[in-house]
C-alpha cells in the first residue's frame, strides 16, 4: 500500500554513494526529499539526477536534504555518475542509495512484496513503479508524494514551489491557494480562529467567502 500523507516514513539503513546511511539520524532536523529510480542508466532519470545536482543549493538554502535511490548497486551509481556529468555538466552532489535487494522500495509502497529479493535479472520496466519522489519533515513523517511514469521528467521547481508551501505551513499555519506563486496571497488555515487572526494580522484579510481568508504572505 502507497504510505500516505502525515504516516511516519519508515526507517532503514542502506549503503549509498556516500557510505552507510541511518536513514532518520541521516535526516536529523532537515527537510529531506526521497526520490527513486527504476534503474540505472536510463534517459529519464539521468536528466533528473543531473538538474538535482544543479539546483541543489536551492534545497540547502530552504534546509532540505537530497537522497537519491536506485534499484541497481552504489558500484554502479558511481559509473553512472560520470555519464550523468558528461549528459547534463553535473554529477550527483548528494547521496545515491542501492537498493539491491528491493527492501527499501517495498518498504515505501514502490514494489509489491513479491517482487523478489534482488535487483539480478530485473529490467527497468519490472521496475517502473520505483519513481516516487517523497518530502519528508524533520518530524520524520511524509507531507507529499508524487509517482511518475519513466516517460516524464520530474519537475524540480514545482517540487520547490511545494516545499514553500510546506514550511509556510509548518511556521506560520497558511496555506498556498491552486497556481501559488511567490508575492501572491496565501491563506490563513482553518485551524486558526477568526479572533486569533485578527490578533495575527490586525490590518485584516480578504474573505471573497467566509471560509477562505486570504492574506499577504510573510516576508
Amino acid at each position: 500500500m502507497p504510505l500516505a500523507i502525515n504516516s511516519l516514513a519508515p526507517d532503514f539503513t542502506a549503503h549509498s554513494t556516500d557510505g552507510l546511511i541511518q536513514f532518520h539520524d541521516w535526516i536529523g532536523d532537515a527537510w529531506c526529499v526521497l526520490f527513486s529510480h527504476p534503474k540505472d542508466f536510463t534517459p529519464v532519470c539521468t536528466t533528473e539526477l543531473g538538474v538535482m545536482a544543479r539546483m541543489k543549493s536551492e534545497f540547502d538554502r530552504r534546509g532540505v536534504k537530497i537522497l537519491g535511490l536506485s534499484l541497481d548497486p552504489v558500484e554502479s551509481h558511481t559509473v553512472w555518475s560520470g555519464d550523468i556529468r558528461t549528459a547534463t555538466g553535473y554529477e550527483p552532489n548528494y547521496p545515491l542509495i542501492g537498493d539491491t535487494d528491493l527492501s527499501i522500495a517495498k518498504l515505501y509502497g514502490m514494489l509489491p512484496a513479491d517482487a523478489g529479493e534482488s535487483f539480478e535479472g530485473r529490467t527497468a520496466m519490472d521496475n517502473a513503479t520505483a519513481r516516487t519522489l517523497f518530502i519528508i519533515g524533520p518530524d520524520k513523517r511524509i507531507k507529499l508524494t508524487i509517482s511518475y511514469p519513466m516517460t516524464t521528467g520530474r519537475d524540480f521547481n514545482e517540487i520547490l514551489r511545494v516545499i514553500d508551501s510546506l514550511q509556510l505551513t509548518a511556521r506560520h499555519q497558511l496555506a498556498t491557494p491552486a497556481n501559488w506563486a511567490h508575492g501572491d496571497d496565501v491563506v490563513i488555515v482553518p485551524s486558526v480562529s477568526d479572533d486569533e487572526a485578527r490578533k495575527r494580522y490586525p490590518e485584516g484579510w480578504k474573505a471573497p467567502v467566509p471560509y477562505l481568508r486570504l492574506v499577504g504572505a510573510p516576508s
